[in-house]
């Protein structure tokens, strides 16, 4: 029998599309570094263990795969070797893609970000951030989008070679899971927590993790060969966030805003501290910084037309995410109690 094969299916995304495929009842295997946090014994899923740099593990995995989502990556702002994200997220996309060319899958979704459609010397006046968005390497601000927009870019040289390939650029996810703690839900425990004093005024776009999930779905399903789609939920700037993470939480808000140039002065000695002493990821990376100079909104309506994607409200979204948060054991008590999740639905 055919099955859907998720690289990363261990990760904060991936964990969510395992559950959503196995739910709709497909056979799923999954390869990652890590088994996956979410075991159920109605739906089991075929674990291989591997790095997506290996050619002959990737080859194995996915030999009778019917469809291929790629999700395998590093997704932090930061790593005290940058070569980690050249390995991991470009040469790991064409270990995939390469197999991918022999075993012929039917579809194959990749799964980009939407940090590469807003690089250091684009800017977006007015408006918002669209698929149409063409950048070049040199315009991406760090080690991180570089190696995921030259993964991009490979993905759709593959389409254009007659691979079936479509490519997914979600936005900031956020809600219940994220055991490594990736950027957004980082950025969400520091707030919560007390550990960010003050904050750099940007406008970000965030989607639910599941509404994320369900975008990789939908694009192998709907998604139309070589295009790109933003999975998007809502555009808000970071302050209102911050207004909403405190009548959600019950803990107060920073009200500080600092400049950009402070925030960078700090980003750059922080990222130093990280490099040369503690070895520890610091808490403002620069890549991170960089992208927060411009707003960054993110138009979504392509998703919403052609693949049908309704994404949840932030609300929702972040009480979750709060709540996972507190039973996880990652807030301390000074963060307040607020609101439950089903107290915020029914609030409105």
């Amino acid at each position: 029998m055919s099955f859907s094969l998720v690289t990363g299916g261990s990760g904060f995304i991936g964990q969510h599309l395992v559950q959503l495929l196995c739910a709709r009842g497909e056979r799923v295997r999954v390869f990652d570094r890590r088994p996956p946090g979410w075991r159920d014994a109605a739906a089991p899923v075929d674990y291989h263990q591997g790095d997506i740099a290996d050619p002959a593990a990737v080859d194995r995995a996915m030999a009778g795969a019917r469809r291929v989502y790629h999700l395998a990556a590093n997704p932090n702002l930061w790593t005290r070797d940058p070569q980690d994200f050249a390995r991991d997220n470009h040469q790991g996309t064409l270990t995939v893609l390469a197999a991918a060319e022999r075993h012929r899958p039917q579809r194959l979704v990749y799964t980009s970000t939407e940090s590469i459609l807003a690089g250091v010397r684009h800017r977006i006046v007015g408006g918002m951030i669209d698929e149409s968005v063409a950048l070049r390497v040199e315009d991406m601000p760090g080690p991180y989008c570089r190696s995921k927009f030259l993964a991009e870019r490979a993905a759709l040289d593959a389409a254009e070679r007659g691979l079936p390939v479509v490519v997914v650029n979600p936005t900031l996810p956020i809600g219940p899971g994220d055991r490594l703690l990736t950027p957004p839900s980082r950025m969400l425990v520091d707030f919560l927590n007390g550990r960010a004093p003050a904050y750099l005024e940007t406008a970000v776009n965030m989607i639910d993790v599941r509404d994320a999930a369900l975008g990789h779905l939908l694009a192998a399903e709907r998604g139309r060969i070589g295009r790109r789609y933003i999975l998007g939920g809502e555009n808000l700037t970071l302050s209102a966030l911050l207004a909403l993470l405190e009548d959600l939480s019950g803990r107060p808000m920073p009200k500080r805003r600092i400049p950009y140039w402070l925030a960078y002065l700090y980003g750059t000695v922080d990222e130093f501290l990280a490099d040369r002493v503690t070895g520890k990821p610091p808490r403002a990376p620069l890549t991170g910084i960089r992208l927060a100079r411009h707003a960054m909104r993110f138009d979504n309506s392509r998703a919403l037309a052609e693949l049908g994607l309704q994404p949840r409200p932030l609300r929702h979204a972040l009480a979750d995410a709060i709540a996972w948060f507190r039973d996880e054991g990652l807030l301390t008590e000074a963060a307040g109690t607020g609101r439950t999740p089903a107290e915020v639905r029914a609030g409105e």
